[in-house]
């Protein structure tokens, strides 16, 4: 079988994660039903997939430094697949534990994964020598779009949940252990930058006395800023992914199949915004851009919760376009907080590990705070909380101008 180039290789396992991803997503409401969960509870419940990413995270930099990108995405492949199956039989056998643990070990396949894939990502947007990590971002949602595709059908069709997962799980896995084949650098350094010194690209900018003292990425300013600002926008997106769905049906009354249609609006809305936007990042700078980005999406969130008070078509369209710009709004902040923490190729597996554990802090506290939230005030009003996390979005958004000598990429 020929071996995918690098690009290829790269934003095929961006896809195969994201469909995954949408496959569970697209059945939470099922899950809820199946499990007899109050969104309070299935907050909770959620903090099983948190719990297992923040574990994973913090060790994958160093693991994908000893053992290469392609490996470490294998290792969370098998980890989701795993995970996801336990959590379909725990939803069929009404068992919140065994759903927990399925869900624990779906989250540190996720977190593992991820940073695999960005650190993988970073080194071929700095070989093309142009922006394309959201691009790569955009196979993500390309692959959730698809996902949640599948979910109003099976859904419409009842499809069990278990069945559902076990064969997105098949596909996935046959894609992403293909895909893998391709990567290019399997081998990030975590200290002496060996992929940068074997490219040729190393940084001659950079503080050579930092390097030398192999200083810890979690006392690096720039790097923690970051990572807040990839936290807020995570949560934008996040909650997103986890309650819209549910806020649609809750609070519009609308049927179960039209509020994953509602999520796949979203996506579609965020493709367009990863696959458009390097234009704008290369041409205008990556800080205006995401500082537009908090913009659009603080106001479609108040708009998507804002038409539910306007009666018939008009409160429709209204939503429509509020969900859209929540969709753009939340496309560049986590692309473009990657390609910002290795920027500078000398340890960039472990600033993207450190970006990457802040941003999922996210969904450890977003999932049930906003159950909590939404068993107080309503599914869909709980989400209003969401906006405000674009102030400390564009507080931080500075943070993302390229590091002192370091080149474009």
């Amino acid at each position: 079988m020929r071996t995918l180039e690098p690009r290829v290789a790269v934003a095929v396992v961006f896809g195969a994660n994201g469909f995954l991803f949408a496959c569970l997503v697209s059945r939470l409401a099922d899950v809820r039903s199946g499990l007899s969960l109050s969104n309070g509870a299935l907050g909770v419940l959620l903090l099983a997939i948190s719990a297992g990413s923040l574990l994973a995270l913090p060790l994958t930099g160093r693991l994908v430094a000893r053992f290469g990108a392609a490996s470490i995405v294998r290792l969370g492949l098998g980890l989701d697949v795993v995970g996801l199956v336990v959590a379909g039989l725990g939803v069929a056998a009404g068992s919140v534990p065994v759903t927990a643990a399925g869900w624990f070990l779906y989250g540190a396949g996720v977190g593992s994964w991820d940073v695999a894939m960005n650190v993988e990502a970073a080194e071929v947007e700095r070989g093309l020598g142009r922006t394309i990590m959201p691009r790569f971002h955009a196979g993500w949602s390309l692959g959730s779009f698809a996902g949640a595709g599948v979910g109003i059908v099976v859904t419409a069709l009842d499809v069990p949940l278990l069945a559902h997962l076990v064969g997105g799980a098949v596909l996935v896995a046959a894609a992403t252990l293909s895909a893998t084949a391709g990567f290019a650098s399997a081998r990030v350094a975590a200290i002496g930058g060996a992929a940068g010194d074997a490219e040729g690209r190393q940084d001659d900018g950079a503080d050579p006395t930092a390097r030398r003292a192999g200083r810890s990425p979690w006392t690096e300013p720039r790097t923690l800023a970051i990572g807040v600002m990839v936290l807020a926008f995570a949560v934008v997106e996040g909650s997103a992914n986890d309650w819209l769905t549910l806020g649609l049906i809750d609070g519009y009354g609308a049927p179960h199949w039209l509020g994953v249609a509602g999520f796949a609006t979203f996506v579609v809305a965020m493709t367009t915004g990863r696959l458009l936007g390097p234009v704008a990042l290369d041409r205008v700078g990556r800080a205006p851009v995401l500082w537009a980005c908090s913009a659009a999406a603080g106001v479609g969130v108040l708009l998507t919760v804002g038409a539910s008070r306007i009666d018939g078509v008009a409160g429709g369209a209204v939503a429509v376009v509020g969900i859209l710009l929540w969709g753009l709004g939340a496309s560049l902040g986590f692309p473009v907080g990657m390609s910002a923490a290795a920027d500078d190729p000398e340890r960039s597996a472990l600033r993207v590990g450190v970006v990457s554990t802040i941003g999922y802090g996210a969904f450890l506290a977003g999932p049930p705070l906003l159950g909590r939230l939404g068993d107080a005030v309503g599914t869909l009003e709980s989400l209003l909380a969401v906006a405000v996390l674009m102030v400390p979005a564009a507080l931080t958004v500075a943070a993302v101008r390229r590091a002192p000598g370091t080149a474009p990429a």
